[in-house]
Order: structure tokens, then sequence, then C-alpha cells
């Protein structure tokens, strides 16, 4: 053989047994969670991770539908043909879950499952995010279910109980938890033990409000897994709700598997050599041959060798260097999530409500100047009446701009939903707002010149099309006031302005108050002209009849409703937004150039 040919054969060879599909997961396997990096799970649905922490259903005040599933992103060997075995484990998890509004209902669940696949997300509701609803039979799973919500199409039966399911909701067996004195629906963390003895055929549920382990199992079965188990299997939590706003944690997590033995090659796999094989001695030439095919493949290996290394180091750097910007991420996105103020810190930053506090008041409040003293930071405070659809505006408020994240955009910093208040925390405006500093004398506030102005049109437009083109949940801002409108050129500022963007922003003002929709722009296009970086709308000379589709009819009941809207409006997915139903005015300068 030539020598080239020989070492390439034996760097083929040695690489193959390095990378032989056997090993590429561990057989026995055992991790704790949180000390995992955050790329060892995978998060569908709205579960999230935060402050080592996993949340599987959404945050929220106001009765929603929620589904989420955290997944150990490596799947884990449960049994192996070639040697016969099955595995056992032992999982330790510490959960809660807990109600965000009293007033709300509770339900649905979450639940421990073992799947053979990572990639479904199940409906909400009493389907604990396990299966779908369409396709009750599809999804197979083998999971230990904590069940907050009596449903009687699986036959629950109560709304505190742990059940053994597989490939079904109707549970195998279930046990009510108030026997073991425990209520899964009052928020404290709870510990859960899984075992599963293959040998013995026995599976053990234990649940304690304690750190240690109970000495009676809450649920105990003589039952044969391995006929469920397949070779991989994924392992995660599921949890879900439907009008409800439960939300559940997972606290901590170990897992540990056993009992699979030992692959060896050499014994059961005919392709390789065996014991018995003879293996002759490469002859030893008396020129030197073989001596030269060493040398020579040292000089080809090392170096291969040296370049396997490297790409060895330079994979893990990056990887952790991924690893570490996920986290930098992850925390600098909790620093700027909203948090919750209890009434006796608001109560103090606002002088017991003082009002000589007060900066503002909307149709659903009053707005207070706020002093934290905590943080040392001054914040604006608002108050909402209280009456049902204050309640309603409040909570709609606090679901939505909540996930708002711009630098145009007020940021809203916490809520308070205690002793009847519902307060809201945002960042405080210092110079108030706009209409305050256009209107009022200019040596109190100072005077706007054009370039102010023109980056204050352009910094509304980038607003706007965030609302309503690129944020997960569209918003449509609807509460436009005629303190609100500029006019096309103040006469104050005695034609010291840019014609050219004078000029353009009119007519994309006059573009946008269009009455046929279908020729306004959308609030990119808006932002692309004011940044010259589109052409501007065609404005007809005469201003166009507004036109009403027949296939919308809209009652009396629509007009008022409409006339009196809220401030925003949440739109899922791509529905319509091009309906503003506030006049919108524009007022032009005659004596503007």
């Amino acid at each position: 053989m030539n020598p080239r040919k020989h070492i390439l054969f034996l760097l083929i060879f040695s690489s193959s047994l390095f990378f032989h599909p056997s090993m590429a997961y561990p057989r026995n396997v055992a991790f704790e969670f949180p000390f995992l990096p955050l790329q060892n799970f995978t998060l569908l649905g709205d579960s999230y991770l935060r402050n080592g922490v996993a949340g599987l259903t959404l945050e929220s005040d106001v009765p929603a539908s929620s589904a989420g599933t955290l997944i150990y992103t490596t799947p884990i060997r449960f049994s192996d043909n070639r040697t016969n075995s099955t595995a056992s484990f032992t999982t330790r998890f510490s959960f809660s879950i807990v109600s965000l509004n009293p007033l709300s209902s509770v339900g649905d669940g979450l639940s421990f499952f073992i799947s053979p696949e990572n990639h479904t997300l199940g409906s909400p509701g009493g389907y604990l995010a396990l299966v779908n609803s369409s396709k009750l039979t599809q999804n197979k799973f083998i999971a230990i279910e904590f069940d907050t919500r009596l449903d009687p199409y699986f036959n629950d039966p109560n709304e505190n109980h742990i059940g053994l399911d597989i490939n079904s909701l109707n549970s195998i067996k279930t046990s009510d938890c108030m026997s073991a004195g425990i209520d899964l629906r009052t928020g404290i963390s709870f510990t859960t033990w899984i075992d599963y003895d293959n040998d013995r055929k026995n599976l053990q549920v234990f649940l304690t409000r304690s750190r240690s382990k109970p000495d009676y199992p809450i649920l105990a079965m003589e039952i044969d897994l391995s006929s469920y188990f397949q070779e991989y299997m994924y392992l995660g939590f599921s949890g879900s709700t439907e009008g409800t706003t439960e939300t559940h944690l997972i606290e901590n997590w170990s897992f540990k598997s056993s009992g699979l033995k030992h692959f060896n090659p050499r014994i059961n796999d005919p392709h390789n050599v065996t014991d018995n094989t003879v293996v002759k001695r490469p002859p030893v030439s008396d020129s030197g041959d073989f001596r030269k095919k060493i040398q020579f493949g040292l000089e080809v290996s090392g170096p291969v060798f040296l370049f396997a290394v490297l790409v060895f180091f330079g994979y893990i750097s990056v990887k952790k260097w991924k690893s570490i910007r996920i986290e930098m991420n992850i925390k600098a996105e909790v620093t700027r999530r909203p948090r919750e103020f209890s009434y006796r810190e608001l109560k103090i930053a606002t002088h017991g409500f003082h009002s000589s506090l007060i900066i503002g008041n909307g149709s659903f409040g009053t707005v207070y100047k706020a002093f934290l003293l905590t943080s040392g930071t001054t914040v604006a405070v608002k108050r909402s009446l209280r009456s049902h659809e204050a309640k309603t505006e409040f909570f709609s408020e606090l679901s939505v701009i909540a996930r708002l994240r711009h630098k145009n955009l007020v940021q809203l910093l916490g809520w308070c939903v205690e002793k009847g208040e519902l307060l809201l925390v945002y960042e405080l405006m210092p110079y108030g707002s706009i209409d305050k500093v256009l209107h009022q004398d200019p040596d109190h506030c100072g005077f706007l010149k054009w370039g102010n102005r023109y980056n204050i049109a352009i910094g509304l437009a980038s607003a706007l099309a965030y609302l309503h083109q690129e944020c997960d949940k569209l918003v449509i801002h609807r509460d436009i006031k005629a303190s609100e409108v500029l006019d096309a050129v103040d006469k104050r500022l005695n034609g010291e302005f840019d014609e050219v963007e004078g000029k353009r922003l009119l007519m994309v003002g006059l573009s946008c108050a269009n009455p046929d929709s279908e020729m306004r722009p959308s609030m990119r296009r808006v932002l692309q002209i004011l940044e010259n970086e589109a052409e501007e709308m065609v404005v007809p000379p005469v201003k166009p009849m507004a036109n009403f589709s027949t296939s919308l009819p809209m009652s009396l009941e629509d007009l008022v409703s409409s006339s009196s809207s809220d401030d925003e409006e949440a739109v899922e997915g791509n529905g319509s937004r091009e309906t503003s139903d506030s006049t919108f005015e524009i007022c032009i300068d005659a004596s503007g150039k």
C-alpha cells in the first residue's frame, strides 16, 4: 500500500473509533439545574429562564391562556437493545404554583415528562401543554402531572391532585394531595422526588413542603416502563393556563439515571476484531522502508493533531463566549423588567398622594410626581380610578406596555395592586409633555428651534413604527389630542426653518390624514420619508371623500365605543391597524413660508 494512503487510512480509522455513534451521548447521566449553561435547555411557547428560575407560563395579572415547556436539550438514553438493559432514574425538583391575581380562578397545572421528541408544544388549559387538543392520541410521553383544576373531560378526581400519565391525560393512577396535607395552589415552594427502579418495576413519587425526602410516597405503583422507553428520550417540564393568572416556576432540578450496562464492542460487534484474531507484525525491510513510513506518519499526524486541538479549544472558547453573552443579555433584560412595588413605598414617595405633587390627569386616573427612597430616583405614579373601566384599563396597560422597549417610549417601571389601589410606576419626563414646551412661555421652558422640532417628528415616527409593525404584540395609539398637533411652521420661528423639511413634514401629515386608508403610508414609510430615504406620497389636490365598506357594518354602539377608546389597543399578529378613531387635524399657518 502507498505510504500516504496507509497513513490516511489510519487517520480515518482512528477518527471512526473516537466518534462512534454509540459514544455520542453518555450512557448513565447526571445533571443539576440551575448550574447548567442556558444553551442546555430548549424553551417552547411562553416559558423563560430568569435569575436561575424557569417559568413555564406567562406572568400576568390579567387572566390569559398560556402554554410553555422547558426541555433538557441533550437526549437521555433509557434503553439499549445491544445489552438488553433499561435505565432506572431518580429526579428531584422544587416548584411553586402562584396565582398573580387573587381574584382570578386557578388552573391548570404543570408536569414533569419524558418524551421521544422535543419540538411539539401542546395546547393550553387542561392539556397541560403536553398534547394538542386536535391530536390527542399522537403525542407519546410519560408524565407526572400536578393538576390544579378539576377537568371532567380527563376524569380528574379533584382540583388538587397528582397523577401518572402515559400517552394520555387520563391518568393511570392519581393521588389527592390533601392526603399529605398539601395544597398545590398556595404559592409556596414544594419539593418532589420521582424514583423509578427498573429491576423492581416500581415507580414512586414523593411530595413535601420541606427539603427532606418523606418516608412514604404520595403515589406508588408497580409498573414496567421499559416498553414505553425508546432508546433516546427527552426530559422536561410543561405548564399551562386557560383564563387564569396562574404562573408555574421550576426553582431547581436534578436528574440521575443508572442501570445501563457498559457496551463492549470487542465482544458484541461482529465487525470488530476479536481476541482470537492473529495480528501479524509488519515486515522489516533492510532498506528502512518501515522506518520511513513511521517518520512520514508522524510528520503528517503531528500537524493534524495540533490542528484538531486548536479547533477544539476554539470551539470551546466560542461556545463559552456565546454563553456569557446570552447570560449578559438576560441579566440586562431582567434589570429592565417592571417590578412590583409595595403600597407603603409609593405612598411615602408621593407624600400620601398629596395634591401638590399632581402633574397630570387622565380619563382613568391621576399622575403624581414621586421620589423613591430605596433607589433615590424620581418617577411618575399613575393612580387609577376605582371603577370597572379603570380596572380594565389598568390590566390592559400593565400587560401590553410592560413588554414594550423603545428609546422614545416612556418606560414602565412597575406596578402595585394593594389595598384596593391600582398603581403604575413610570419613568418621569423631567421637561413635561411636548405641548407644554411648544405652547408655554418660551422664557420659562425655552424655545424649540426647527431642528429640534423636526427631530421630535422623526422620533415620534420611529416610536409609532415600532408600535405598529415591529413589537411582538402590535399596538395602535388612538388618543390624539389637539395639543399634540403641530403647526406646519410656527410663526414664532420668524422664517428660520428648512423649507424642504417643512414641505416634507406637511406632505407627510396630509398623507396620513387621507380619508382613503389605502392611500395612507405605513409608519415605517413615514419614517423613511422624514429621513429622506423614500419618496413622498402623492397628495391629491382635493381632499378625497371618505369611503366606508358595506362589508363591515358599524353600529351606533361601535361608534360610541370608538369615540371613547382607550389610550392603546393591542392587536395580535397582523391584525387591521389602519383605522384611527380620533380626529386628526393638520393646522397650516397661513403666514408660514
